[in-house]
């Protein structure tokens, strides 16, 4: 503490991971909203200010509200600013960018609209404090601990029946670094699949359960039949229809039909996205970077798609009985991003 700043704190405490961390800086906030970000996030100067003025017209009912991500890796940093927005060389990382784009601009979107969103991202979000403290703040047995700790928000005020809104506000806007290396990205999309995993299994008396709502008839069963265990069927897919065809039960001209579909729509999803990147916020403003995002549509569907596919089967069968681990990933840093 410093008389120079008397209303900033900084706690120092024995590392309990990220849970513990949040939980400890919960207790020492005085104030009616607590904003979680990850230690590798930069906040456009504007970022909290934009999530306020949408939280502040619903004060008694907004519990949650989360911010957009974008990739900083590419762009220059200095002073704590995005500088200049650019791409990462590695198409990796630009692949990424896409997929954050398309995550955020249509998912986050459509499930905050149909009052259904169940995840607040980890990097950026705001929350009541006094909700997080009702449900006992984030859990430390899992490693998804940001769609965990919104769906016990679900579970708690809907069993009490209070109003409440969990929001995506898409306007605020935090940079964050991505993995550039293969062995990262895996372990990152491993983690991922197993926090999932280990919140349908804390939270599975919700799932089809009519006392919850949209969240146990509707977010909750998507997630596990199109998240969780879509590597399984996506698989089964990849496996059974080139055996058919093979074999003569399946057509070669219904086989290349089918491949071409799951491109075309795949890729028209990227289009999309990128049309509502340039309709909305304008990030990204020289035509040579919107070109690179379209091309890394390609790579994506034909070499990023299949891999995360395998990555978040090998999770899906073996996280239980493995211990919990968070491996720090290997960052550039902001200087140098």
């Amino acid at each position: 503490w410093s008389p120079e700043h008397p209303q900033l704190w900084v706690l120092d405490k024995v590392n309990g991971r990220k849970a513990d961390a949040i939980n400890a800086g919960i207790n020492l906030a005085s104030g009616p909203y607590v904003t979680v970000i990850d230690a590798d996030t930069v906040l456009e100067g504007n970022a909290v200010l934009a999530m306020m003025n949408a939280i502040l017209p619903h004060p008694g009912e907004t519990v949650a509200a989360g911010g957009t991500v974008r990739i900083a890796n590419g762009c220059r940093v200095a002073g704590g600013r995005v500088l200049e927005v650019g791409l990462p060389k590695s198409p990796l990382a630009t692949a990424q960018a896409l997929e954050y784009l398309r995550a955020f601009l249509f998912g986050r979107v459509g499930w905050s609209e149909l009052r259904s969103l169940t995840i607040v991202s980890g990097a950026f979000g705001v929350f009541r404090t006094d909700a997080l403290i009702g449900i006992g703040g984030f859990r430390h047995d899992t490693v998804g601990e940001d769609i965990d700790v919104i769906v016990r928000m679900h579970e708690t005020l809907r069993r009490a029946r209070r109003p409440y809104r969990v929001v995506f506000v898409p306007d605020p806007v935090c940079w964050t670094e991505c993995p550039e290396s293969w062995k990262s990205l895996r372990m990152q999309r491993e983690r991922w699949q197993r926090g999932l995993g280990e919140t349908l299994e804390h939270n599975r008396h919700m799932i089809g359960n009519p006392r919850y709502g949209r969240i146990g008839l509707l977010a909750l069963p998507y997630y596990m039949l199109f998240e969780y265990l879509a590597p399984l069927v996506e698989i089964a897919g990849l496996v059974i229809l080139p055996f058919a065809w093979a074999i003569g039960l399946v057509h070669w001209h219904f086989f290349l039909l089918f491949l071409a579909a799951s491109f075309v729509y795949g890729l028209c999803l990227s289009l999309a996205s990128l049309v509502l990147e340039e309709m909305s916020f304008r990030r990204y403003r020289e035509p040579g970077q919107l070109l690179r995002l379209l091309g890394s549509a390609v790579f994506e569907s034909f070499v990023l798609r299949p891999l995360h596919v395998w990555w978040r089967l090998v999770a899906l069968v073996t996280w239980r009985g493995r211990p919990q681990t968070w491996q720090a990933l290997p960052r550039k840093g902001f200087q140098t991003a």
